[in-house]
């Protein structure tokens, strides 16, 4: 599996990465093969059916909605997160879809899109099987996807390998962290010089550097959006943001408390994950669930740290993409087979990781931060109450966040040496989430989702 820097940090939008991102990207992709095949023209029915954890949060989390934004074309990096709603009133109120906004049929949504409760599809908790039929119901196309976490989508059995980094090896692979560190120190590299260099085998510096720059603006637009809105967010739950109070207490009647840094970071974390539980424009780091992370500890970076600036920023980041791909190669970053540990947990590692190396901190700093960050997330449980991307999502962002700059810290006072490993923590975090019941798996079946009235 050959992976990028920006195919863990994607811009996309909410509430989720795998149960929005992926849905829309899979119903596109679907359409897309359809005109290849030359088979669109003769479409006259579209049928599409979720399964397992997609069908059993799939509402809560804007499936259907992204489906259908997906089938008409809208891709989640340059969707317009306002245009969705027009959208789905017209498919909905006329009873009619437009298949990549050029080819119209009949679309009866109850009946074609269809939550498969109590059915799973064997490779992945977040299946989903797309049907196009033509002339006296005669199926002219079946495909089944799979959203695996993170936006990454796969058709049937293919290979997760991402197909736009899959012709040309990066001079630098590695597997494991212990590979990672091993690397570095044979050819003398801090680890934001050996990700860069892996970068430049599919792009120029400049532009590598201008793209991450860009991530980081997006997340600052992001945050900024967050802090400027009111009201209740979308759902039964009815939760209001707290972001504006909280920002307009930090910037208006400040305490001049060393806790102020604690509640700034937190305001962070809420103002994207309120964003995100609203539909709104987020990075994907490494999922919409944990978006907040990652932005907040930046945040806290350019704000309190000493000569904080924008080379910090894009050591930071790819520093932080580097222990995204361990955990998607060694485990998962889908809540759907590790639980939430497989998204704030690792959102948590990996921004820890990247605040070291933005503080210039060693190579072994930055691998026991990361560890640190996840060894305190072990066997945390993904249960969002009413299928919502709410409670305790939001929140948990905010204490993710806090955690890793914790993590930082610690490993930024020692010398890097320390008992267990990041390679040790994976593996456990993967045989976790493996023994982990599905009721705590991004299924709404256990934990708080089941303790919890909806309203």
């Amino acid at each position: 599996m050959t992976l990028s820097v920006f195919d863990i940090f994607k811009v996309g939008i909410g509430p989720s990465s795998s149960h929005t991102m992926g849905p829309m990207r899979a119903a596109r992709a679907f359409v897309v093969e359809l005109k290849r095949a030359g088979l669109l023209e003769a479409t006259q029915e579209i049928a599409v059916r979720l399964y397992g954890s997609l069908a059993l949060t799939g509402a809560g989390h804007g499936t259907d909605r992204a489906i259908l934004a997906g089938l008409e074309g809208a891709e989640p990096e340059s969707v317009d997160p306002d245009s969705i709603e027009p959208l789905l009133k017209r498919i909905r109120s006329s009873g009619r879809i437009r298949l990549l906004g050029e080819h119209e049929i009949a679309f009866d949504e109850p009946m074609q899109l269809l939550f498969m409760h109590h059915e799973r599809l064997p490779r992945h908790s977040n299946g989903m099987r797309f049907s196009a039929l033509g002339g006296g119901q005669r199926v002219l196309r079946e495909e089944d996807y799979y959203s695996i976490g993170g936006g990454f989508i796969v058709r049937g059995d293919e290979s997760e390998a991402p197909e736009a980094h899959s012709h040309a090896p990066p001079p630098y692979p590695f597997a494991s962290g212990d590979e990672l560190l091993r690397l570095c120190r044979e050819h003398g590299l801090e680890m934001f010089e050996l990700m860069l260099a892996n970068e430049r085998t599919w792009a120029s510096e400049a532009r590598v550097r201008e793209q991450l720059l860009h991530i980081w603006k997006v997340m600052q637009g992001c945050v900024e959006r967050g802090f400027r809105q009111s009201g209740l967010l979308p759902g039964v739950l009815k939760v209001r943001r707290r972001a504006p109070r909280l920002y307009r207490m930090l910037t208006e009647s400040p305490t001049g408390s060393p806790l102020d840094v604690m509640d700034w970071v937190n305001v962070y974390a809420l103002a994207v994950n309120e964003e995100n539980a609203a539909g709104g424009r987020v990075v994907t780091a490494p999922t919409n669930g944990a978006a907040g992370i990652v932005p907040a500890v930046l945040h806290y970076y350019r704000r309190f740290e000493a000569g904080a600036n924008d080379e910090g920023v894009i050591r930071f980041l790819l520093v932080a993409a580097a222990m995204g791909m361990l955990y998607k190669r060694n485990a998962s970053i889908s809540g759907a087979e590790m639980g939430c540990q497989g998204e704030v947990g690792v959102a948590c590692s990996m921004a820890a990781a990247g605040l070291v190396a933005a503080l210039q901190g060693t190579n072994e700093q930055i691998e026991n931060a990361a560890e640190i960050g996840m060894e305190h997330n072990l066997g945390l449980t993904c249960d969002p109450v009413a299928g919502l991307v709410q409670i305790p999502c939001i929140e948990r962002n905010a204490m993710g966040a806090v955690k890793a700059v914790n993590a930082a810290r610690l490993a930024m006072r020692g010398d890097g040496s320390h008992k267990v490993s990041l390679d040790q923590v994976i593996a456990t975090m993967r045989q976790t989430g493996a023994d982990m019941s599905t009721i705590y798996k991004e299924t709404s079946q256990g934990g708080l989702a089941v303790n919890v009235p909806e309203c």
